[in-house]
């Protein structure tokens, strides 16, 4: 026991170390009642969808699109020339 190092320190240290065991142990468990260990091949079990969240979409809304004239056409122009320039 180090001389340098009060008591409580000791203590704390070696509560500190078992947690870390303890956690670590827990979650290699987790991991491989999960499948998910380490050495596993990689590939990702496909799960059913969560029940309480609703079906989501593929697609989104239909895209939206407006003709510009070409003086609007040729003052985007300038702006963009103008924030290149800095």
């Amino acid at each position: 026991m180090p001389e340098h190092a009060p008591i409580l320190q000791l203590i704390g240290v070696t509560v500190l170390a078992v947690a870390a065991v303890v956690w670590a142990g827990v979650l290699l468990r987790l991991l491989r009642r999960a499948g998910l260990a380490a050495g596993a091949t990689g590939a990702r079990r496909r799960t059913a969808p969560l029940p309480a969240v609703p079906r989501q979409t593929r697609v989104g809304p239909p895209r939206e699109s407006v003709e510009l004239t070409p003086a609007e056409q040729d003052a985007f122009a300038g702006l963009v020339r103008h924030l290149a320039n800095g």
